[in-house]
């Protein structure tokens, strides 16, 4: 069983230099499988990209949405958590369950104006934790550069102090921590703890 996050920079198209949101993007994703065969960009804006431990797809994806939100852009993410019928030596030749779900969950995103979904074989889990999702979203989506960017450090170096984090960023220790508070972070934090033991149920 795998997870595949499948999602696409939002108003992409509005942006004069897209090379800014695409290095962000490629840097985020090499952190997160460094294996580059394991996830792609494609159409320009869109991409994909495999984690194996399923338990970090969430966490997971509020690192890409951090990433991008310290732009000023956002982004949709879909995930699908299933089995992998095929493995090629591309992501994009791969298929199976999870493959699917992200897509189709992904095209739904877009209609609905959501940004973030999960899709499993558990039906009952999917309403449950998509429901947490919409909570999170409620802080994530409104992340200002400061908040993103606290959120991106954080998830980095998650053993770190304040004030490590603050000697990083160029910035005092107090300043990292209202940081924190005006983007949740405990609270995203609870939310992944949540999600994994949650997730648990599929293996």
């Amino acid at each position: 069983m795998t997870s595949i996050i499948t999602g696409d920079i939002i108003k992409s198209r509005h942006q004069k230099n897209p090379e800014v949101w695409m290095r962000a993007l490629k840097s985020a994703l090499s952190h997160l499988n460094p294996e580059q065969s394991q996830w792609e960009i494609f159409r320009g804006d869109s991409f994909q990209i495999e984690i194996k431990d399923i338990s970090e797809s969430f966490i997971s994806a509020v690192y890409i949405k951090a990433c991008i939100k310290m732009l000023l852009l956002d982004v949709r993410l879909a995930i699908g958590i299933g089995n992998t019928s095929y493995q090629a030596e591309n992501i994009s030749e791969s298929n199976g369950e999870a493959y699917i779900y992200s897509g189709e969950t992904l095209e739904a995103l877009k209609k609905e104006k959501i940004n973030l979904r999960i899709k499993t074989s558990n039906d009952t889990l999917n309403e449950e934790l998509n429901l947490y999702f919409k909570l999170a979203l409620a802080i994530m989506d409104h992340w200002t550069t400061g908040s993103a960017e606290i959120v991106k450090l954080g998830i980095e170096h998650p053993d770190a102090l304040q004030q490590e984090l603050a000697n990083m960023i160029g910035t005092k220790q107090d300043a990292i921590s209202k940081r924190q508070k005006r983007a949740e972070m405990e609270l995203i934090l609870e939310t992944d703890s949540m999600f994994r033991k949650k997730i648990m149920a599929l293996s």
